[in-house]
Order: C-alpha cells, then sequence, then structure tokens
C-alpha cells in the first residue's frame, strides 16, 4: 500500500472524542490502509493519555493508543531530511513575523518530505507552510 496521508492529532483522536465526528470515523475506515502518524503526533497521544489521572476514560484511550492506533498506522520519523525542510520553512516563517509552534512544523515537515498530504482539523496551524498539501476531514 502507497501512504497518502499524514494524520495529525485532531484526526487520530476524533473516533474517541466525546462526540466523535462521523466524518472522521468514516475517512478512517474509506482510507485508513493510505494513512500513517508522525512521531511528534505519537507523542502528543501518548503525553495527553499519561496526564490523565487513573480511571476508565485513561484506560480507554490507552487500549485505543496501543491496540488501535499502533497497530493501525506506521509511524514516520523526523529525519534529517524533514529537519532541513523544517529548517528553511521555519526561517522563512519567522522573516515573515511568524512563529509556529515547533511540533506542528516538525509535523508539515514529515509530510512535506515523505509527499503526503496532512489531514488535520487545525487547518489554520499549518497554512502558512509552503508546498503542503492539507485536507481537513471533519467537514
Amino acid at each position: 500500500m502507497t501512504l497518502k496521508f499524514l494524520l495529525d492529532t485532531t484526526i487520530v483522536s476524533a473516533p474517541v472524542a466525546k462526540a466523535p465526528n462521523r466524518r472522521v470515523v468514516r475517512k478512517l475506515d474509506q482510507q485508513g490502509v493510505y494513512c500513517a502518524i508522525a512521531a511528534p503526533v505519537w507523542h502528543e497521544l501518548v503525553y495527553g493519555c499519561s496526564r490523565l489521572p487513573a480511571g476508565k476514560r485513561r484506560s480507554v484511550l490507552e487500549e485505543y493508543l496501543h491496540g488501535v492506533v499502533r497497530r493501525s498506522f506506521s509511524i514516520l520519523p523526523y529525519d534529517d531530511v524533514a529537519a532541513e525542510w523544517h529548517g528553511r520553512e521555519r526561517a522563512r516563517l519567522e522573516e515573515g513575523g511568524k512563529a509556529p509552534p515547533f511540533v506542528d512544523g516538525q509535523i508539515a515537515a514529515i509530510a512535506h518530505s515523505r509527499s503526503l498530504t496532512l489531514v488535520t482539523a487545525n487547518m489554520e496551524d499549518f497554512r502558512q507552510f509552503d508546498q503542503l498539501e492539507l485536507a481537513d476531514w471533519t467537514r
């Protein structure tokens, strides 16, 4: 299977939200085999879950992360190619008075360096990056 999409944290989290977004769930069912996540997204998911108090919600999320996400999607690293693009983009954006969060730059760089469409519910967080294909499956 050829990868086409890199999923942002907002998309990976959608199926286990208190009110799951049916559009996202449907797209994941249809396109899941063409999807991966970035190592920084995996970090955000594990970190967010680990911050929850012990209990039912945390147990459900841990099972989702390790039983579904980890088994369903490849986790792509932030490598030298991504880091180089990210460094150039970060300098360009800062020169223009913009300073996106470092982790957003990492995620964008992984998508760009692998020629993947970044799927996110936070389009505004990523629009400023050059030559980055974006999709919003929540609409």
